[in-house]
Order: C-alpha cells, then sequence, then structure tokens
C-alpha cells in the first residue's frame, strides 16, 4: 500500500471524527481501518457513510458502542490492533531484519509477537515503545533494522495486523541455536516455526 500525501503522525491526538469530517486524520482513520480489514475501499479522506460503517463494523469487533463515530475509545482500540502507515514501516522492518530468511508463516510469527506485545499493554502502547525497548529485538541493536524490507515483509506484517497469530499469543521469540539468554528458556513455549521458538 502506497498512500501518497499522508501524515503518518496525523492520529496522534486522537481528534473525534464522524460523518462529514474531511481531514488528514480521516486519511489515517481510512488507513487503519483498511489495514485491519474492515475498509475495502480506495482511501479518500472523506468520513462518509461507508467510513462510517467500517467504524461500527471495528467497534462491533471489539466489544465497542458501534455508533460509527470515532472517539478516544476507538482510537485507543484501533492503535492497539491497527498500525498508521509509518508503523506498518516499523513492523515490516522488524519482520524483514528478524526473519527474512523463515517461512511466510515465520514471517507472520514475528510479526505477530510485536503486534501482541502491543495488545498487552507491558511493553508500552505504541509500536515504537515495543521495537525500541532496549535488547527486545537483536536486530535493532546490531543495525539489521535499517534494511529495507520487501514486498513479503510488508504482506506478512498486513496479515499479523489482520489478526493472524501462528504463535498462539506469545510475546517471545528466539533461535534455540544462538540464544544466549538463560531466561529465555524459562519461558513456556508454544511453537516451533522454521527457525524460531515462541514463547510467553
Amino acid at each position: 500500500m502506497n498512500i501518497v500525501g499522508i501524515n503518518p503522525y496525523a492520529a496522534q491526538a486522537a481528534p473525534l471524527l464522524k460523518q462529514g469530517n474531511s481531514n488528514g486524520d480521516v486519511w489515517d482513520l481510512q488507513f487503519r481501518l483498511k489495514l485491519a480489514g474492515f475498509y475495502q475501499l480506495p482511501l479518500d479522506g472523506l468520513y462518509g457513510y461507508n467510513t462510517a460503517q467500517a467504524v461500527k463494523g471495528f467497534q462491533s469487533n471489539f466489544g465497542l458502542n458501534p455508533d460509527g463515530i470515532t472517539g478516544d475509545l476507538t482510537w485507543s482500540a484501533l492503535k492497539k490492533h491497527s498500525l498508521n502507515r509509518a508503523e506498518l514501516d516499523i513492523l515490516a522492518k522488524v519482520i524483514y531484519s528478524e526473519a527474512r530468511g523463515e517461512s511466510y508463516e515465520g514471517q507472520v510469527a514475528v510479526g505477530a509477537v510485536v503486534m501482541n506485545r502491543i495488545q498487552s499493554g507491558k511493553y508500552g502502547d505504541t509500536i515504537e515503545d515495543v521495537v525500541f525497548q532496549k535488547g527486545a529485538f537483536t536486530a535493532v541493536a546490531d543495525g539489521q533494522y535499517n534494511l529495507k524490507p520487501d514486498s513479503t515483509a510488508y504482506m506478512a506484517a498486513q496479515d499479523a495486523v489482520r489478526g493472524w497469530d501462528p504463535t498462539s499469543g506469545s510475546l517471545y521469540y528466539f533461535n534455540p541455536k544462538t540464544a544466549t539468554s538463560s531466561w529465555i528458556w524459562t519461558r513456556p513455549q508454544t511453537v516451533q516455526i522454521g527457525n524460531h521458538i515462541f514463547a510467553k
């Protein structure tokens, strides 16, 4: 998805949005809804009937009052269960740098761990908090994070955002051949996918 002219940080202030609005925050809202699989039309920055219906679908799915208005509670849920354009780039970079040699499922699994950490609230409230937490990801520490992700990493990121979690809710993963932390072996393991063991 290449959206030209969108401010990726537009929704940081969590504005109240409803039908009739037309601004950069609506672009951000539509991007998040589309990424999460609730909005199917081209992004247009107009909070019309279709955007309101997509918001209602999202609200219903996450136990919110389905009023079609994007207020604080809806923004909060969107930020836990979707990403804006800049955040999607971060997730794709983590997937590519940490799992580019893995199967597609293995790449989605790494993305799912990041999303699980965001949703848990234990590692911060944003993807930036999760990814740039000191020592959290080897690829950030060793600079591989700065590699340019490929289209597969972006597809895996989208699938992870949309809820595909091959790890069954894992918050950690490690390569048993290279792991140096004894602590990571104490975590309850859920599954091994390729070279990574996933754990809670």
